[in-house]
């Protein structure tokens, strides 16, 4: 079946935006079945990558997902909302004057310093309920997370800690490398913490971590990116794409051989060429530096079938695509062309444009038609 997305009419965008519910699903039974006897949580901060927190969160229950992590409050409170009885951990950490929110919405900080730990105490004292939440050691990454020696100090006082502690976790800095000598290290460290709190669940994977050694899976792991169809890792086998983008030709134009496309002149055609403008650009979250020069190829799309490269810079609303092999009863201004779908992911988006895509998934804009579908 098809879902409308509460969204803007596709007669006044310049794309439309298709989310595969049903590769979402599959995506998280396969690791789901990698990763165990460990729990897999399903991780939906930034709006589930920008695929749609609601639709994405009840896809992921569907699937068994039964516990999930967000980055901020005002996540957790619509996760909530969306899924009354999951487990919510929100990964920020707790934000002074943020506790009541964490109290009336059932939901769990990731205490990462001494001071969050106290202050969640104080407010566990003053509600008169041990309540859960999660414990963020710092292991190598040097984000967030208490220091070893303040995990060793809090595991000393560990049966007279004042709220439940339900989770420990660390966060790995280079799994996406396969044997970065880091990873070991901070797998070893953290071994060594999570035993100093028996009968803890201990967490370390991320998608990564969860496609890598089992070592790394402890209790619990949590994906994010590889759910979304997205490259964890170099060696990641294939899981499948979520995410389909179609863009609007606004007009097809001729230009002569030697003349420049876009702004600053970036490239210069070779030839007698057909070019088609697209009605989209970085505001719509496609990288800027995707596009071509005179220096570089640029990015991919699908027109009637062929790839097709992007001429010229990406400008704000607009980019160009040159379409002279494409015969011409083949395509026509108004079609739609695909820049992710048919074997051009995110990533591909991403070496082009010199960033991750991690950045390209969740920059797409709301400027899209956005549909959902479950088969």
């Amino acid at each position: 079946m098809s879902e409308r997305i509460p969204t803007i009419p596709i007669e006044e965008t310049g794309g439309r935006l298709t989310v595969d519910g049903t590769a979402l699903a599959e995506n998280y039974r396969e690791i789901a079945a990698r990763v165990a006897p460990a729990q897999c949580a399903a991780v939906l901060k930034a709006d589930a990558y920008g695929v749609g927190l609601e639709p994405a969160a009840a896809t992921f229950w569907r699937a068994g997902a039964r516990v999930f992590f967000v980055a901020l409050p005002i996540e957790g409170r619509r996760l909530r909302t969306a899924l009354p009885d999951a487990t919510i951990y929100v990964l920020n950490g707790l934000f002074e004057g943020s506790e009541p929110v964490f109290g009336t919405h059932d939901l769990r900080p990731v205490l990462g310093s001494v001071e969050e730990i106290a202050r969640w105490e104080a407010f566990c004292a003053a509600q008169g309920e041990a309540l859960p939440a999660a414990v963020h050691v710092d292991t190598g990454m040097n984000r967030l997370g208490l220091a070893p020696a303040e995990a060793i100090g809090l595991a000393d006082r560990r049966n007279e800690v004042g709220f439940t502690l339900a989770l420990l976790l660390s966060h790995l800095a280079c799994a996406d490398e396969p044997l970065h000598p880091l990873t070991a290290r901070q797998l070893e460290d953290f071994q060594a913490i999570a035993a100093l709190f028996p009968g803890v669940p201990a967490s370390l994977a991320n998608s990564a971590g969860a496609l890598g050694d089992r070592a790394l899976h402890f209790d619990l792991v949590r994906p994010g990116i590889a759910l979304y169809g997205g490259r964890a890792r170099a060696d990641q086998l294939p899981l499948r794409p979520v995410v389909t983008l179609e863009l609007r030709i606004a007009q097809i134009r001729t230009v002569h051989e030697g003349e420049a496309v876009g702004y600053g002149a970036a490239e210069r055609v070779r030839r007698l060429s057909r070019v088609a403008v697209l009605s989209a650009g970085y505001a719509d979250g496609l990288p800027r530096f995707a596009g071509g020069s005179d220096l570089k190829r640029g990015a991919c799309v699908l027109v009637a079938g062929r790839r097709c490269p992007l001429v010229g810079r990406i400008s704000m609303d607009l980019l160009a695509v040159d379409i002279t092999d494409v015969p011409e009863d083949d395509v026509h201004a108004g079609d739609f062309v695909t820049a992710l779908g048919g074997g051009i992911g995110v990533d591909d988006w991403a070496v082009h444009g010199g960033t991750i895509g991690y950045e390209v998934l969740t920059s797409l804009g709301r400027r899209y038609h956005r549909v959902w579908r479950e088969d």
